[in-house]
């Protein structure tokens, strides 16, 4: 656990990380049901989101006092993904969007993954629409637009120095 947010209109919030082998039941069902939700049934967007990836993973969210998913987001170490670490499904309730959270959420990912792969770039594959966000976190653009699951994405890269 990492802290607790409170703001106006959004419930306190506990941050919490993890592996895998330390997600508790309860936790990995949440952070699985809050990906479909988001990914698949909001976005309508069938595919595999269970990609064989999650075990190798640290496991990022904010849960609410009833344990539900308001943020999340999954750190792959360099090599397994891209040769850097890698920052994905990154997604923040429907509910708590436009509060500040999906910002707090990067913040924390980029902070985590800094602190578990120094020296490591990060890279990850944004939905296009959401370029000028990942830019004002320090991610510059790479290569795209390209199709993944039937939505524009585009490759960026955050470096330490934060060069391409």
């Amino acid at each position: 656990m990492t802290g607790t947010r409170k703001q106006q209109d959004v419930p306190a919030l506990t941050w919490l990380e993890s592996s895998f082998d330390g997600l508790s039941r309860p936790a990995l069902y949440a952070i699985l049901a809050a990906r479909v939700e988001v990914f698949v049934v909001e976005q309508d967007c069938p595919y595999q989101d269970l990609d064989g990836l999650d075990a190798s993973a640290l496991h990022l969210w904010a849960a609410d006092p009833a344990g539900r998913i308001a943020a999340y987001a999954r750190i792959l170490p360099p090599g397994l993904r891209f040769p850097e670490a890698s920052i994905g499904r990154v997604l923040t309730s429907l509910a708590l969007r436009r509060t500040g959270l999906g910002r707090e959420l990067m913040e924390r990912a980029v902070d985590l993954a800094g602190r578990r792969f120094p020296g490591s770039g990060l890279r990850i594959s944004a939905q296009q629409y959401l370029q000028r966000f990942y830019t004002s976190l320090g991610f510059e653009f790479v290569r795209g637009p390209y199709p993944e699951d039937g939505i524009p994405h585009i490759e960026m890269l955050r470096t330490e120095q934060g060069e391409r």
